[in-house]
């Protein structure tokens, strides 16, 4: 089944009504949509300590469950994908944390390099009041961005779908996306704030040189892309750019997450919503604002892969 419909109780709530003008500052040039530096403590969900959760790790350095499992999932299609605009470019889809890292803390806590630093391997991810989990909603969108692109002919590499025990690190998944040498990778995710903090915002890479983390290259292609898919998520969604991140843009530039500092690829972190905020957490929860949100992110990556 590609799709997880299955949602706790959570109260519905209708999405946010926004101006024109929003998605038509997020779609001009990148120099209109600089993003701003996370604010301390935004992440206050108990369950993920911060974004860096995204996850990626070298099978020489990071923990891993088998040998095997340095492996993406979904590289090769079981059947040959239709001929369309996306035809000859390659998305690697990063589904932010796994179901199972909570049963595998000690690995999952272990320090991995990030170029500038070491953080660890990855992090649980939050969930909604009623339970959802983040890592679930992740592959949700994940299954469903896939299916969209494939469609328009994009080969599309999943970093993993809930496919190991826990994992991939921050580090594998940046590697991942590397080796496929990837036209885009968009990292899904949802936030976990105070509430009242709504909307969604998307991570940019920081220019980053240190150890073996060098952003140079990609920063401006990362926030082209990035610019597109919060332009395209704001029409198709209608959830409105972040109120608490990134000053109205919807977008957010970090130089801390090894997911981003890693790639050579041009590369960015969708956090979707606020799961802590019991308004996004209706729409999070919801399968039919979750197909929206792939397929705001479907056309934006196509705008941008299409230049």
């Amino acid at each position: 089944m590609p799709y997880d419909d299955s949602v706790p109780p959570t109260r519905r709530a209708r999405p946010l009504l926004v101006a024109a003008a929003l998605a038509a500052l997020c779609l001009t040039a990148v120099a209109g949509c600089g993003g701003a530096q996370d604010p301390a403590g935004t992440d206050t969900g108990a369950a993920k300590p911060g974004p860096e959760a995204e996850a990626t790790a070298s099978a020489s350095t990071s923990p891993s469950a088998t040998p095997t499992e340095s492996q993406p999932s979904g590289a090769t299609p079981t059947a040959p994908l239709p001929q369309g605009p996306l035809t000859g470019r390659t998305v690697v889809i990063d589904p932010g944390h796994n179901p199972r890292n909570r049963e595998h803390t000690e690995e999952i806590n272990q320090q991995v390099d990030i170029g500038t630093g070491r953080k660890e391997c990855d992090t649980t991810g939050t969930s909604t009041n009623a339970g959802y989990a983040e890592a679930r909603f992740t592959l949700d969108v994940s299954h469903r961005l896939r299916e969209l692109l494939q469609a328009q002919g994009a080969r599309v590499v999943l970093t993993h779908d809930d496919d190991r025990p826990f994992g991939p690190c921050i580090d594998e998944r940046a590697r991942i996306g590397n080796e496929a040498k990837a036209d885009a990778v968009v990292s899904v995710h949802a936030d976990g704030s105070a509430v009242g903090n709504r909307g969604f915002h998307v991570i940019l890479p920081a220019a980053v040189k240190g150890g073996g983390a060098d952003t140079s290259k990609i920063v401006k292609s990362s926030a082209d892309l990035g610019a597109r898919i919060a332009g395209h998520f704001v029409r198709t969604t209608g959830s409105a750019p972040s109120n608490y991140i990134g000053g109205g843009t919807g977008l957010d530039t970090r130089g801390d997450l090894g997911g981003l500092n890693l790639s050579t690829v041009p590369k960015v972190f969708v956090e979707c919503g606020n799961m802590r905020d019991p308004k996004d957490a209706a729409l999070l929860t919801d399968a039919g604002w979750r197909q929206k949100a792939a397929q705001g992110m479907a056309d934006g990556i196509a705008a941008y892969l299409k230049g």
